[in-house]
């Protein structure tokens, strides 16, 4: 875990500059949301580069989503609203223990709320915006 904020961090690893960062906070500032979505709004940075940098912030795996095959049970734990309200999929389901792949790690609500609606421990990894949504939009129409 880095205990540098994420722009700082983007920043250091040129994937943006101190002006852009600059630029991006302001911007997050006026309509709100999170910060790596103004950065990727504003066409600084890809939504790869900011899951790849909160990974390396908080020491959560990154998950690509495009070739996992989702686990159908580990999908009926979770309802599709709360997956499309937080942004999120659960991806598998071993014992007590539901893995779930998330772009804002850092939302403690939506890590209580599965937990209490799933019944288990949750294991976090993190993915990008697009593909989780593209995830949900694939898989929640196949459960049966």
């Amino acid at each position: 875990m880095i205990s540098k904020q994420l722009g700082d961090l983007l920043v250091e690893r040129k994937v943006i500059t101190a002006s852009q960062l600059e630029t991006a906070v302001r911007v997050q500032k006026e309509k709100g949301g999170l910060l790596g979505q103004a950065l990727v709004m504003l066409g600084y940075a890809k939504e790869e580069d900011i899951a790849q940098a909160i990974t390396l912030q908080y020491g959560l795996p990154f998950l690509p989503l495009e070739n996992y095959e989702i686990n159908q049970e580990a999908l009926k734990l979770v309802n599709v609203n709360v997956a499309r309200q937080y942004n999120l999929i659960p991806v598998d389901r071993i014992g007590d223990m539901l893995t779930v792949a998330m772009s804002n790690p850092l939302n403690s609500q939506a890590i209580e709320d599965v937990e209490m609606v799933a019944k288990c421990q949750i294991q976090i990894f993190v993915s990008t915006i697009s593909a989780i949504t593209r995830a949900i939009n694939k898989y929640y129409g196949t459960i049966s």
